[in-house]
């Protein structure tokens, strides 16, 4: 048998903090148990004046109100207050979690459109619609509350029935209890068809709201090409547009929520009245003292709208499980990329001979492929420039060498085993990049270097001296924990894009990894400014192997070998004289059509 969405969504979101739902459960124990009391003690006051008791038993049941809704109310403050810091922890923990399962995916998976799509909708759903497991939270909160209420209903509930046995069931009474039932009945069937009408306008509202968050997301991010091309007049005609759209549906929505309410509230009058009838009409009986209408009339109240709540939330419930799905098969996503067992031998000569063999790879939905019977043999120790206009394949065959994809055909070795039979993260291990989109975190300047929590703080400032950043460190009062950027940090100090490449080039040399890859970080930089940067990292780099990627060919010159990608493939390798000789070659070509640039 299948299991609930609900129920293996309640157990997964549970686990983030077990503490939370008990400690819930307790605090609306507590929180409801106050209506209750006041309304026994109420109609026991009632009772006592009415039959006119002594004044002593009469303060003294006063005494006890008063005392009773200090510690209910102190109680239930206290357990407010550790709930709440309970669910800051439970929420912390499912972000956390779900950024875990992030970062745990396969990178193929993690660039699948698909997959990303799936994620994004997860956090559309939460933030946007209420769905998901925020909404089923907020539910299981509420039908906590209304089995709380029930059972406390229930209970004084067997008390009246008993009380009125003792006198006997009267026709007129009989009548009365039946009619309540059916109402009950009604308001049972009424608000579930309710719930599950409205749920479907909720949806259509929150489509609405994902338009206008998405267009918020593009006024956001583009702003500076708004100005320039005056796209505000654009962007608040597709605003007005979202706007209007929503506001209709939202109204509809209020309309038919107005006529859906009209026979709810009926019903409940009704439900309210017949209560009403039937705790005055025993108490002319003399089941029961005066005082006790107070009591069993607001019980019976709290007692059939807490059935009538319950059928509403295991509707609303079930609207809810598409999205808990959602959620749960982002979370049952497998990584299949094989993760190898072979150690890495760790070698003091760095000696990683590593050759592509027939390699091809086309990326999943692509009609052609992105490398094509790719055949080359990375020499120990050698410079390789990777050249090639946009599209060529350059980023393609990095990411296949350092196994963030593997092959479509063909085969990758390393010191003659294939390189998937090496344990996965060890292989990672012998490759430092330097990626076009580059990321730093916003977290100490010491961290991002050593892409660690600690650091050398000797090695770390002597590589930043060596990438050029000595001039700004120097100007840094708190050195390596000066935090970048002011994301967490008032402190924090913002560095220019220069800066930032300089830094994400300290990161790649501070690993001290044999293989040393430059997948065109500078490719904002003019020509001659990237060639700099290159040939000072050459200088840096020493006996390590070292891959430069650039569609330009500043960084040439200097390499031993150079690769010349075109369409996915490798039309021509050889050195800068062998290739520029070739006349009739795509580097010739390449080469006097930037050489303007960076001739001197």
């Amino acid at each position: 048998m299948k299991k609930s969405v609900t129920i293996r969504a309640f157990k997964v979101y549970g686990a983030y903090n077990p503490k939370y739902f008990p400690l819930k459960f307790l605090q609306i124990l507590f929180h409801n148990c106050a209506p209750y009391f006041n309304l026994w003690l109420s109609s026991e006051i009632v009772t006592a004046l009415y039959e006119g008791r002594g004044r002593k038993e009469v303060y003294i049941l006063v005494a006890v109100t008063l005392i009773g809704n200090l510690v209910i109310h102190s109680m239930g403050a206290l357990l407010y207050r550790n709930t709440d810091i309970q669910l800051k922890l439970l929420e912390n923990e499912e972000a956390a979690a779900f950024n875990r399962k992030v970062l745990s995916l396969d990178y193929n998976k993690l660039e699948d459109p698909k997959i990303r799509q799936h994620r994004r909708k997860i956090i559309e759903n939460a933030w946007v619609n209420f769905y998901g497991v925020q909404q089923m939270r907020h539910r299981m909160e509420i039908l906590m509350e209304s089995l709380v209420n029930f059972a406390f209903g229930l209970m004084l509930f067997g008390e009246m029935l008993s009380a009125i046995l003792r006198v006997g069931f009267r026709k007129t009474g009989v009548l009365l209890l039946a009619a309540m039932l059916v109402c009950i009945g009604l308001n049972v069937v009424w608000n579930f068809i309710y719930d599950r009408k409205l749920s479907l306008y909720r949806a259509k509202i929150g489509e609405e709201m994902l338009e206008e968050n998405r267009l918020g997301n593009v006024a956001n991010t583009s702003g500076l090409d708004n100005r320039v091309y005056r796209q505000q007049d654009l962007i608040n005609k597709l605003d007005e547009k979202c706007n209007k759209k929503h506001l209709e549906v939202f109204t509809e929505a209020q309309r038919k929520g107005f006529l859906y309410s009209i026979p709810t509230e009926a019903v409940l009058l009704a439900m309210n009245l017949c209560a009403y009838l039937i705790v005055v009409f025993y108490c002319v009986q003399g089941a029961f003292p005066v005082g006790s209408v107070i009591k069993y009339v607001g019980y019976l109240g709290r007692f059939t709208g807490s059935i009538g709540n319950f059928f509403r939330l295991i509707s609303g419930m079930k609207d809810n499980e598409p999205y808990l799905q959602t959620y749960l098969d982002f979370l049952d996503i497998k990584n299949d990329m094989y993760q190898g067992s072979l150690a890495v031998e760790k070698r003091s000569d760095k000696r990683y001979d590593i050759e592509f063999k027939n390699v091809s790879f086309r990326y999943p939905g692509a009609e052609e492929d992105a490398l094509k019977e790719i055949n080359l043999k990375l020499k120990v120790g050698e410079r390789l420039a990777v050249v090639g206009v946009n599209g060529s394949g350059k980023t393609t065959f990095i990411k296949l060498l350092c196994r963030l994809y593997d092959p479509s055909q063909g085969e990758i070795f390393m010191n003659d085993f294939n390189i998937r039979k090496y344990d996965y993260r060890q292989y990672l291990d012998i490759f430092s990049v330097v990626f076009q989109d580059y990321a730093l975190l916003a977290m100490s300047l010491g961290c991002n270097v050593a892409a660690a929590g600690s650091w050398d703080t000797k090695k770390a400032e002597r590589i930043l001296e060596e990438v050029g950043f000595g001039e700004r460190y120097a100007q840094m009062e708190k050195k390596l924990d000066t935090p970048i950027y002011k994301n967490f940090d008032e402190d924090g100090v913002n560095v220019s894009g220069g800066e930032a490449q300089k830094i994400a080039l300290a990161r790649a040399l501070y690993r001290e990894a044999p293989f040393i890859i430059l997948d065109e970080p500078t490719a904002a930089l003019d020509p001659i400014a990237e060639a700099e940067i290159y040939s000072r990292f050459d200088r840096i780099v020493g006996d390590k192997t070292a891959i430069y990627i650039s569609h330009r060919l500043s960084s040439c010159r200097f390499c031993d070998r150079i690769a010349v990608f075109d369409k996915g493939r490798i039309v021509q390798i050889g050195t800068h004289e062998e290739l520029l000789a070739d006349v009739k070659g795509r580097y010739f070509e390449l080469w006097h059509a930037q050489a303007q640039y960076y001739e001197r």
